[in-house]
């Protein structure tokens, strides 16, 4: 579903790269943490698989697609939330989620459907004519992961998900990417919440400093560590602190 070939990154006027060459592949029907410290390259990376920024070298592809040759098939297959959503904050939280209908082809009787649903979940529905400029960072951030599902995308990406959502709706959403992925779809998220992505990710990368430093399931992290029993925070400190010790 998602394949991230030798991809290198660099800022201008960096010294060193913000990815260093970055190799990733993740099928179809699971969940995918993508973890790093601050700076580590998570969002840089996410803003590349779709299509915000270009790669310096190198090759992703989604759902077999080059994103950058063929970015408009690639991007038909994403569904992305950034870490901060930046909405049209002139339009009432329906008027956005049908311009999204529009821009996706999403037929207008199945639309309806799957706005309904999600504004019931999120319990955005009596303020579904309000202005979005009215809404909560809490608010914007529901109905930024609305529209994103509304084409049911083969692949979802968040960036900070759970950033804004109250405890009920943090729930709400875990179970909605579950259901994704029983459906065949692929869903790749950026956490810090290392709890989280321990208890619902299938595999889970590690990326410091640019570099990939670790990539598997918690059983296969555990072994590589010689431990069978560690948490993912334990492993994650003891991968990180390693890469920043190889630094100096």
């Amino acid at each position: 579903m998602l394949s991230v070939r030798n991809v290198y990154k660099k800022y201008p006027g960096a010294e060193n790269y913000a990815i260093d060459n970055l190799n990733l592949e993740i099928k179809g029907g699971e969940i995918f943490g993508f973890l790093g410290p601050n700076g580590a390259g998570k969002t840089t990376t996410l803003k590349m698989i779709v299509g915000l920024l270009n790669p310096d070298q190198g090759e992703i592809f989604v759902d077999g697609h080059n994103v950058a040759n063929e970015p408009i098939l690639a991007k038909r297959a994403i569904g992305f939330v950034p870490d901060n959503p930046d909405l049209y904050q002139r339009l009432t939280a329906l008027e956005y989620l049908n311009l999204i209908g529009d821009v996706y082809e999403v037929p207008r009787d199945l639309r309806s459907e799957r706005i309904k649903y999600y504004l019931d979940i999120f319990g955005l529905n009596n303020a579904s004519k309000d202005l979005i400029q009215s809404y909560s960072h809490g608010m914007q951030q529901k109905l930024a992961l609305t529209g994103a599902l509304l084409h049911m995308p083969k692949l979802f990406i968040l960036d900070e998900p759970m950033v804004g959502l109250d405890p009920k709706s943090a729930h709400l959403f875990k179970e909605i990417m579950k259901e994704h992925v029983q459906n065949g779809n692929t869903v790749v998220f950026s956490t810090h919440v290392l709890e989280v992505a321990e208890r619902i990710c299938d595999r889970v990368g590690i990326i410091n400093k640019g570099k990939l430093i670790a990539c598997g399931t918690m059983a296969e992290l555990r072994a590589s560590r010689g431990s069978a029993d560690e948490t993912l925070e334990k492993l994650f400190l003891e991968l990180t602190e390693e890469g920043e010790t190889s630094e100096n």
